[in-house]
């Protein structure tokens, strides 16, 4: 059974390798369900890691669906990976309704090869999983990164279980994977499980301090983006 780490720094790094994971899935902010990581952790967890590494492309938060501005930053990502050594990478588009962007998804699996391509947790917001995933398969896609549409893989078990005895890809279970029901991903057929062991350390005191998260930005169907006009306004206010 492998087991993949999400891996949001180079502690994390450390301590998946050191607990003998098979292999991690870099990425930073897994608050908002993970975005691309900086080039200095990546090129540090290189250095240090002995295990394979895949790297999450998602160059922000929120929905699927990239602008043309975007999509470029998402293979200056790959080629940059591919550069740095890593073993897999980790991404995918949807169109507006929800669907499988074919053409943009198959753009970026040419452009990771001969890198491992994951299929990410996106898959979960597909209207027909069982179309997707044959799509998938025939682009070349290894594996598909899913909790089978529930909101923990535990929930979602009987999907898995019958999306793997339709696909030849890895369907690999991720969402609240956990020591207490790993061994039921097993049972089923399963041959890979992701999860990221998350505990949490370094505390601060931070009563009577303002918050620096920003809740506005915390929404997945827009994305958040500088507006021109009100940066002109701002600017001609103080010139």
């Amino acid at each position: 059974m492998l087991v993949e780490v999400c891996a949001n720094s180079l502690e994390s790094a450390l301590n998946a390798q050191k607990a003998r994971a098979d292999r991690i899935e870099l990425c930073s902010e897994l608050g908002v369900g993970g975005v691309t990581p900086s080039h200095g952790l990546l090129e540090l967890v290189k250095q240090n890691l002995q295990i394979p590494i895949h790297v999450l492309i998602r160059p922000r938060s929120a929905h699927f669906t990239y602008s043309d501005a975007e999509f470029e930053v998402m293979k200056a990502d790959i080629v940059q990976c591919k550069k740095a050594g890593v073993q897999g990478i980790v991404s995918g588009v949807l169109l507006k309704d929800g669907t499988l962007d074919v053409e943009r998804t198959q753009e970026l699996v040419n452009l990771a090869k001969p890198l491992h391509f994951t299929f990410h947790r996106a898959f979960e917001w597909i209207p027909d999983p069982l179309v997707a995933l044959a799509k998938l398969e025939a682009m070349g896609v290894d594996t598909v990164l899913t909790s089978g549409g529930e909101t923990s893989a535990e929930k979602g078990i009987n999907h898995l279980e019958a999306w793997q005895q339709q696909t030849s890809m890895t369907i690999m279970a991720g969402g609240g994977v956990a020591p207490q029901n790993a061994p039921m991903f097993k049972a089923i057929g399963l041959s890979a499980i992701h999860c990221s062991g998350t505990s949490f350390g370094n505390p601060v005191d931070l009563e009577g301090k303002i918050s620096m998260n920003s809740s506005k930005h915390l929404v997945e169907d827009e994305v958040a983006v500088t507006n021109e006009a009100v940066v002109r306004r701002i600017v001609q206010a103080v010139k």
